[in-house]
């Protein structure tokens, strides 16, 4: 009796555990078909689309905002059932879709009408999913009736004046979060959200790259904005033509240069792929038309079929070409070149031949960039001269253009304009002419002015070269913009560094005499904090201003390169989650600059090693989130981005409020160019923080500091140091002791003590999560700063639900915890350009010497 019940037991257990498979195959490939702002579903193109307020579907909204609906709307499409309907939002507004994980179409419809007071030719909004911004200061109906750009792709319905923006997503940690940023004092809106499962093998790892060679596209850390799908030489097809993606393939004729160049063939018969893989590449209706040049006995063998598109400067592009030799049945009897911007992406190209023979569906990928000079992108097909005059006919069956992501952006920000008429042409030329006078008059002016000034200049020199004494020479232009007496170079004559403090909008220029008043004459008792450059000394300004003031030591070359960078770095950098510098000394040879103190010193201060209240749960969060603030916008804030190279939690500084602040870039490096996937660089960074891959192959990208991050996740939960040489050895390294637990899914067995009971067990798991896939082995497979940004947003989204299910009370009864658990929302979800990020609260009372 009690062997059948243990194997009835298993059997159940069996069950059980492929049921879960079941479901979680199901949950990782499932759809969500949204009509926003209506109250019941509607079926579109034998779709069902569901209620953004339906329950049980898997999606929540963090606010209902206004739903609004017309009755009037005009064309005849079935798809304008599910844009009658639409919800507008004034605040930000978040769709939070669970249960998904791997690469999606994700597809936002918009169809503008007019609702009470809302005029939708004023809305401006930005889109942001899981940290990728998708646009902007979007504007649907500029976008729409922009006639310099066609941009409605995939598909575009100029009767009901619809658009439909597509992108494909990798969504990891099973959620996908929406968020609809409106501008301040306008509105946006959505009509419906598309999200379908796109197959693994739709894009290849390795791409040709125009002009030779190939890239790593990496696209499980990008975002891909599908620009142009067209089917050329054939109709369009419709979503419901397309297998189970529900892509739109447009025709091609209003994007060619010279529309005869190319004649349309087609053969709907034995079509087949060349290989199975590719069934999801493309419907095979795509493959059964194309489009061949027209007259392949020209004299003039520059003749091609030539496509053009407005594209947005700046950004790498996937160009995908679809073909499939329809008429001939031997290798060699049409080969053709292939070019991408106006260089050759391919030689003596045979479609019989690649495809593996006739009527077989085969498509090639190209990568180019288009810099930030150009906004159109050529595609032609033309002879190719080195194969004579026989067999040189070109052919092209279908073509797509992807656009990617660059520093976790797909945004370009358009400027529209509707008033563009004949009388402003003439009125901007009169008003071209008369600048262009006062224009000569004033650079005639400045001739003279310069001349003067330099002869001026000349006669000083002497006497500001004796002001200068020989030895360390300070790195500040000693004149310039602020009005001082010394020359622009140093003792040895040699230029300063182009991004000296002169030049640059760093704060205010302290004397000495400030400085020495600040810090008592560099009073000893008042050093908070000694490294290589030298000192940092806790100072009270004029005014009653608390300050952390580092003074480099002329006595010392060590860590000059960094203080270097540093003020580099904090020169051009504005954010409320990095510190800044409020000003800087540059007399008598001394380099001092000046930042804002800060209150609670370093994250690490707050979790071991010292008699202060531990944080609560929830201001841990909030810390991390700040931090994660701080390095997305390092990212993604300049054009190549920039890695910090060093995080770790005593770079996380905490203002009075506990706001967490990102510190120290003297180790920063800018990211690479925009033809490289890493900067090539001596390793450095703080042992147990540092990036394995980066250390042995010294090849630096921002998953360096995706991986240390991850490391500070585990010190901030577990509130132990990252190496410990005294604990037992399976223990000393945080990392591999973590994650240990974490593979277990047991890490709550670890965490810091005064925890325990005190945080959501749901938000303790997603926690985990993240930084488990934070330090992966391979930097390509561990997320972008933008996607552990938005997971860390719903790990504290969980944890207060949590704390408010259980009536409302704290996560930690810390007095000082309560005192400071009160973080407003709009600190966490405030946006982060640099235009909005001028004021910065700075630097820690503690900085440690390098280790």
């Amino acid at each position: 009796m009690e062997k059948v019940q243990g194997w009835e037991f298993f059997g159940m257990l069996f069950l059980a555990v492929i049921f879960v498979f079941v479901k979680t195959g199901e949950a990782q490939s499932m759809s969500f078909l949204i009509n926003c702002g209506a109250n019941s579903s509607v079926n579109v193109d034998g779709r069902k689309w569901v209620s953004d307020l339906a329950p049980d579907n898997n999606l929540t909204l963090s606010s209902t905002g206004l739903a609004a609906s017309t009755s009037t709307l005009g064309g005849q499409s079935e798809s304008n059932s599910l844009y009658k309907t639409a919800r507008i939002f004034t605040e930000v507004l978040n769709y939070t879709f669970e249960g998904i994980q791997g690469d999606y179409f994700v597809r936002l419809h918009f169809c503008p009408f007019s609702f009470e007071n809302f005029n939708v030719n004023e809305s401006s909004f930005d889109i942001v999913a899981n940290g990728l911004k998708l646009v902007a200061a979007f504007n649907v109906p500029g976008e729409i009736s922009n006639k310099n750009m066609n941009l409605q792709s995939p598909r575009s319905n100029s009767s009901s004046f619809s658009l439909i923006k597509e992108y494909i997503l990798a969504v990891s940690l099973n959620v996908l979060v929406m968020e609809f940023i409106p501008a301040k004092g306008s509105f946006g809106f959505i009509n419906a959200i598309e999200i379908v499962p796109m197959a693994d093998n739709l894009f290849g790892e390795s791409v040709g790259k125009v002009g030779g060679g190939s890239v790593n596209l990496n696209l499980s850390g990008r975002g891909v904005e599908t620009m142009y799908r067209l089917n050329v030489g054939g109709p369009e097809i419709y979503p419901n033509k397309d297998s189970d993606l529900w892509r739109t393939w447009e025709v091609d004729t209003s994007y060619m240069i010279t529309a005869n160049a190319g004649s349309e063939i087609s053969n709907s018969s034995n079509v087949t792929y060349s290989s199975m893989n590719d069934s999801m590449v493309a419907p095979l209706d795509v493959y059964e038309t194309a489009r061949t040049m027209s007259n392949t006995e020209v004299l003039d063998k520059r003749f091609n079929m030539s496509w053009k598109f407005e594209v947005h400067p700046d950004f790498d592009y996937l160009v995908r070409l679809h073909f499939c030799e329809l008429l001939f049945d031997k290798a060699n009897q049409r080969t053709f070149r292939i070019y991408i911007n106006n260089r050759t992406a391919a030689y003596s190209f045979d479609v019989y031949m690649r495809a593996g023979g006739k009527n077989k569906a085969y498509h090639q990928d190209f990568v180019d960039v288009v810099s930030s000079k150009f906004d159109t992108l050529w595609i032609q097909l033309g002879p190719d001269t080195a194969a004579g005059g026989a067999g040189t006919d070109a052919l092209l069956n279908g073509l797509e253009i992807f656009k990617l992501s660059r520093n976790g952006n797909l945004a370009y920000l358009e400027r529209y304009d509707s008033d563009r008429t004949s009388g402003n042409s003439k009125t901007w030329i009169l008003w071209v002419g008369i600048g262009a006078g006062v224009a000569s008059v004033v650079i005639l002016a400045s001739v003279i002015t310069f001349i003067f000034c330099f002869r001026k200049s000349r006669r000083r020199k002497s006497n500001d070269t004796k002001d200068n004494p020989s030895g360390w020479r300070p790195l500040f232009l000693h004149g310039s913009i602020l009005n001082s007496n010394a020359n622009a170079k140093g003792s040895s004559g040699t230029q300063l560094p182009s991004w000296s403090v002169a030049s640059t909008r760093v704060g205010k220029r302290f004397t000495l005499a400030e400085i020495r008043a600040a810090t008592n004459n560099f009073d000893e008792s008042l050093v908070i904090g000694v490294g290589g450059f030298g000192k940092v000394y806790k100072g009270e300004t004029e005014d009653g201003t608390l300050a952390a003031i580092k003074r480099a030591d002329p006595q010392s070359d060590q860590g000059l390169s960094e203080f270097e960078t540093e003020i580099e770095m904090l020169s051009k950098l504005r954010h409320r989650h990095l510190v800044s510098m409020i000003g800087f000394c540059e007399e008598q040879n001394e380099m001092i600059l000046v930042y804002e103190y800060m209150a609670n010193g370093t994250l690490r201060s707050h979790l071991f090693g010292s008699d202060l209240p531990p944080l609560s749960w929830k201001q841990r969060l909030e810390a991390c989130i700040g931090a994660a603030r701080g390095l997305h916008y390092l990212h993604t804030g300049a054009e190549r981005g920039i890695i910090h190279r060093d995080v770790k939690t005593t770079n996380i500084l905490l203002d009075e409020n506990f706001v967490a602040k990102m510190s120290d870039f003297g180790l920063s490096k800018t990211g690479p160019a925009l033809d490289h996937t890493h900067v090539s660089t001596a390793v450095k960074g703080s042992f147990g923080y540092l990036d394995p891959e980066y250390f042995r192959r010294q090849q630096l990208t921002e998953k360096s500091d995706v991986y240390s991050f991850g490391i500070v996740l585990f010190e901030v939960v577990c509130a132990r140091a990252v190496i410990n040489p005294s604990l037992p050895k399976d223990q000393i390294n945080l990392a591999e002791w973590a994650m240990k637990w974490q593979r277990q899914r047991s890490l709550e067995t670890i965490i810091d003590p005064r925890l325990k009971g005190n945080c959501s067990p749901e938000s303790l798991k997603k926690f985990g999560e993240i930084a488990e896939k934070c330090i992966a082995d391979e930097g390509k497979t561990r997320p972008t700063m933008g996607e552990v940004l938005w997971h860390l947003e719903y790990v504290l989204q969980l944890h207060e639900a949590w704390t408010h299910s259980n009536n409302g009370e704290n996560s930690f009864s810390s007095s000082q915890a309560l005192g400071q658990d009160n973080t407003e929302a709009e600190e966490r979800h405030k946006p982060t350009s640099l235009d909005e990020e001028t004021g910065c609260d700075l630097l820690s009372k503690s900085h440690n010497r390098r280790n």
